[in-house]
């Protein structure tokens, strides 16, 4: 039997990161180390996505995969984004994982920055998802059996009512024509909380919605 490859993946809880972990897991050659999640300081939670951190922990166990946070300033430059992601790679370097996995979709740019930055460190990015249509995409986490909640939209795309909603074929339904079905434009964010990689279902309940940055309303996603 070939030796498993080991990898990073890049993991923000939300429905890409389920289905590029999915697609990676069923190819079959590759070990997953850890879960890399940024958590943004003082607020406690998944950067972006707004989610709690126990929920996070209770996806990584729930997936058997250990989770390897990097926590991250309010209002972070590139720069140091960029210096507390180096030395985690590097540590993961020197035990032999030289790939990092991506749930990202079709943006070409960020797809180029990500290859670049890890390039500088002997190391290659894997896209799992890359240029799979994203009606398609969303389409195909559902049959699958994952469901999710959406945690944040952003009020230039999307009104208030999206937000706390379920990942569903009504929610695909709903989205106006111009706003990505998977939210690859950063539309919006969701939570993971069961699916075929899940060993139990993650209770939550879901509670306030608030508007932060006078943009984006977030959908506070309670442990139970």
């Amino acid at each position: 039997m070939a030796k498993k490859q080991k990898v990073l993946f890049t993991w923000s809880g939300g429905k890409d990161s389920a289905m590029a972990l999915y697609e990676i897991q069923m190819m079959d050659g590759y070990e997953i180390s850890a879960l890399l999640t940024t958590i943004t300081e003082g607020y406690e939670r998944i950067s972006m996505h707004g989610v709690r951190i126990p929920l996070l922990e209770e996806q990584a166990e729930s997936l058997r995969v250990p989770v390897e946070k990097i926590y991250i300033a309010r209002s972070a430059s590139n720069q140091e984004y960029e210096a507390k992601m180096r030395g985690k790679l590097l540590n993961y370097r020197s035990q032999g994982v030289l790939s990092v996995v991506f749930g990202d979709i079709f943006l070409e740019d960020l797809r180029k920055y990500r290859e670049k930055n890890l390039s500088k460190l002997g190391m290659q990015a894997i896209f799992p998802l890359w240029h799979r249509h994203t009606i398609e995409l969303g389409h195909t986490f559902i049959s699958l059996g994952f469901q999710s909640v959406i945690t944040c939209v952003d009020s230039n795309a999307l009104d208030k009512g999206f937000v706390g909603r379920d990942f569903d074929e009504q929610f695909l339904r709903d989205l106006p024509p111009d706003v990505d079905p998977c939210g690859e434009n950063g539309e919006f964010h969701s939570f993971v909380y069961n699916g075929p990689l899940f060993r139990k279902k993650i209770a939550h309940r879901k509670g306030e919605v608030v508007l932060r940055d006078n943009r984006f309303y977030f959908c506070d996603v309670i442990p139970i």
